[in-house]
């Protein structure tokens, strides 16, 4: 008898595998809050942070000290002074953060560099570089008061970090840095993340903090947001001061480049994995500049669907549409709108009766494929056929297998159509056919 275990793992695999294969090479910016690193689950995250790169993910750490450096103010009698959510740090209390800061990196190296205990990755040599990595200035004085060594990033060393990734290596930066006259600043961690995620073009910034996301008025989770609708949030969140940095931080890499920014919570067994490998994903994401849009397709953007589609049925990938068909099937269509151009879409059309549907038309405009828009249309189409009662996707196909393949689609027969569309298969075009059970 199979060991039901067993099937789950190797489903779980299976459909982990095209994640795997997206995200190799990929840039993630990870941001560890102080509370993470003396959570319980510290170990398994760090785990999960060197299977990442064992996986060929481009891998930056960031952290912050925050309750880690009160203790030691505390412990050297020395008070927590802000100004402007900034701690002032004087030369005695720069004493404290160094000692800090350091500790906590030595720390993350030593833990980092055990590989995947109890594994065959154990001791496997992850390699973990840290150094003066970022150009630092001072606050200077604010509203009459001296920050002393409390300063802002001022330039992010992109040429070492970039070399340092090239060769493999896990880049690890804490809240510290540098400036031309030799002196060391404390630094806002999140300022540490979101400036390196930006400056990088990091593909993700993935913030680790108390919180699994973002929870709409009913306490539910929400799971995704714009930028806009997620700063409406701010204000709300003065009693979970983590979630409202880490919220801000995200929004802010958003806005300058980042395509998409996670909230995570440590306390969460697996969230790294579950949020990077399952179609759900895990906590919240902020993703998408406020210009580009994934939506229902609209009448008014038949013009911008033939434009697109026109090059792909001239050369004999898509069979070609006429513009009546298109105004009379747009329902069927969905549409990634940048700026009001039409550059990507995709349509669904469902045989509810044998509960499956056919996925057609997936086109990106060559100049944005670069930004996995694809990879959002399937998403949003799945969706919308789960949402229908739809049990499997079928897609027919000339030139673009591989790209399905990568996405949990199968080969299949023609004889698996519904019958309606198998009447209508063109064998003269002999398209190949894939199907994929949601």
């Amino acid at each position: 008898m199979q060991d039901s275990s067993l099937d789950q793992n190797v489903h779980w695999f299976r459909h982990a595998s095209p994640y795997i294969n997206a995200h190799r090479g990929r840039t993630f910016v990870i941001h560890l809050d102080g509370e993470a690193l003396r959570s319980p689950g510290l170990r398994e995250l760090i785990a999960d942070i060197a299977l990442l790169n064992s996986l060929g993910v481009r891998l930056v750490i960031t952290y912050g000290a925050r309750p880690q450096l009160r203790e030691k103010l505390e412990r050297r009698n020395l008070c927590w002074q802000e100004h402007q959510q900034r701690l002032i740090v004087d030369a005695t209390r720069l004493q404290a953060v160094v000692s800090c800061v350091g500790s906590l990196r030595i720390e993350l190296e030593a833990r980092l560099s055990m590989g995947l205990a109890n594994s065959p990755m154990h001791g496997a040599g992850l390699r973990v570089m840290s150094g003066n990595l970022i150009t630092a200035r001072p606050l200077g004085v604010r509203e009459g008061v001296d920050m002393h060594f409390s300063g802002e990033v001022r330039k992010v060393q992109v040429k070492s970090i970039q070399s340092l990734l090239d060769q493999g290596m896990l880049v690890l930066l804490p809240p510290l840095g540098y400036s031309a006259t030799g002196e060391a600043f404390d630094l806002n961690a999140e300022e540490v993340a979101t400036s390196v995620a930006i400056q990088l073009g990091a593909d993700k910034l993935l913030l680790f903090g108390d919180a699994e996301g973002l929870k709409d008025s009913e306490g539910q989770l929400i799971r995704d947001l714009t930028p806009t609708d997620a700063e409406m949030l701010l204000p709300e969140l003065s009693d979970q001061p983590i979630l409202q940095r880490h919220l801000r931080a995200a929004c802010q890499a958003c806005r300058r480049g980042v395509a998409r920014t996670h909230l995570l919570s440590y306390q969460r067994n697996g969230a790294l994995l579950q949020d990077l490998f399952t179609r759900d994903g895990d906590g919240t994401l902020i993703t998408q500049q406020r210009y580009e849009t994934l939506r229902q397709a609209r009448i008014e953007d038949v013009g911008g669907l033939l434009a697109l589609l026109a090059p792909l049925e001239e050369s004999g990938v898509l069979v070609r549409r006429s513009r009546e068909r298109l105004e009379a099937e747009i329902e069927r269509f969905m549409v990634i709108d940048l700026d009001g151009s039409i550059i990507a879409c995709a349509a669904l059309y469902p045989y509810p009766d044998q509960h499956q549907a056919e996925l057609a038309c997936v086109v990106v405009d060559p100049e944005f494929r670069h930004g996995q828009r694809g990879d959002l249309l399937l998403e949003s189409i799945q969706k919308q056929a789960q949402a229908s009662g739809i049990q499997q996707l079928f897609v027919l196909t000339t030139h673009t297998a591989h790209w399905f393949l990568e996405r949990g689609f199968v080969p299949a027969s023609v004889e698996q159509l519904p019958a309606a569309r198998q009447a209508l298969y063109n064998w003269q075009r002999n398209s190949r056919v894939f199907c994929k059970n949601l």
